[in-house]
């Protein structure tokens, strides 16, 4: 395994070390953007697989992302920079084909890796678990961008539209002994196969459900503006995992079971009209719950550098942009 360290304080920028002697992997762009976040540039290398970690006192590290070979160069932003006075970085390279790639969130019992997929689709990983949240068929490529992803332990579905679950792709995901939560409206459709039904456990929105070391809370998601997902119909969900809470906002508007949260670790939150809600009224939301790490998803054909920028930095909200189209 091969590493290597770059530090930065405040003001100065300074190459320190390299752990161990091989010049192939290295930092070879690391620079501030205007909004102080931490543009990194990771080229050479031999391996399939690398990991940028993290540290603030160059004794305890934490990893910010696990991620695939690239062709010419690895880019990695640190949206978390901002809010740290000293940040340390170092890189290293491993040999995994079986590596599962995504950021990284540290918690009580081992990291959640967390890999996006497509529009809401995403998959998560912890503690030798694999989550899928609204596996769907991908427009013009189908099931391929789920090739090569563990089989599912656990899948989350928030509603019915197409965009979020459909049988195919779920046959497609799920592993051996996977379960599968869903709202009513989902699992209890004739066209929702019985095989599919005989692993699914109905969620209505109020009701919890402890499996495999975690707990998931579903929470309403709907519209009050539009009659695209009405009240009642579909899921949000809160995940607790190791001590950590994420939200999954699912296709809704900035209601008041949104605004209302507490103690949110990581949110994933749409933004998109007519279906969801608006850029503004989405950060407006962020800027109530202030959870400590955003991620804009299920947002086609929205600005969300708007959204960015409306989140601002005085809350210490870090917002994250990842590829999810």
């Amino acid at each position: 395994m091969l590493t290597r360290l770059i530090r930065f304080g405040a003001i100065v920028w300074v190459l320190e070390l390299s752990l161990l002697a091989q010049a192939d992997l290295r930092f070879s762009g690391i620079r501030p953007v205007t909004n102080r976040e931490m543009a990194l540039t990771l080229t050479g290398g031999t391996s399939t697989t690398f990991r940028i970690e993290t540290s603030t006192n160059l004794v305890n590290w934490s990893a910010l992302s696990t991620l695939p070979l690239a062709p010419v160069s690895l880019q990695q932003t640190d949206t978390a920079a901002p809010f740290l006075s000293q940040r340390s970085y170092r890189a290293l390279q491993f040999s995994d084909t079986n590596s599962f790639t995504g950021d990284h969130l540290a918690t009580a019992q081992g990291d959640i890796i967390i890999h996006p997929v497509y529009h809401a689709s995403f998959v998560m990983k912890w503690n030798g678990k694999i989550i899928y949240n609204d596996p769907a068929q991908v427009p013009g490529l189908g099931n391929t961008p789920y090739t090569g992803l563990p089989r599912a332990d656990l899948i989350l579905i928030g509603h019915a539209h197409s965009d979020h679950y459909d049988a195919t792709t779920l046959n497609a995901v799920k592993g051996p002994t996977c379960t599968i939560i869903a709202p009513p409206i989902v699992a209890t459709n004739s066209a929702y196969p019985a095989a599919l039904k005989a692993i699914t456990l109905i969620l209505t929105n109020g009701s919890s459900a402890s499996l495999l070391g975690l707990n998931i809370d579903a929470i309403p998601a709907y519209n009050f503006t539009a009659t695209f997902h009405r009240p009642g119909e579909g899921n949000g969900y809160i995940l607790t995992v190791g001590g950590r809470r994420l939200y999954m906002a699912g296709d809704t508007e900035d209601i008041p079971a949104m605004r209302n949260l507490t103690n949110i670790d990581v949110a994933f939150l749409c933004m998109n009209l007519p279906y969801t809600m608006t850029v503004s009224n989405a950060a407006s939301a962020v800027r109530q719950f202030r959870p400590q790490v955003v991620y804009p998803y299920h947002y086609s054909g929205s600005d969300i550098n708007d959204f960015k920028r409306r989140v601002g930095q005085d809350l210490g909200i870090e917002v994250r942009f990842r590829k999810w189209y």
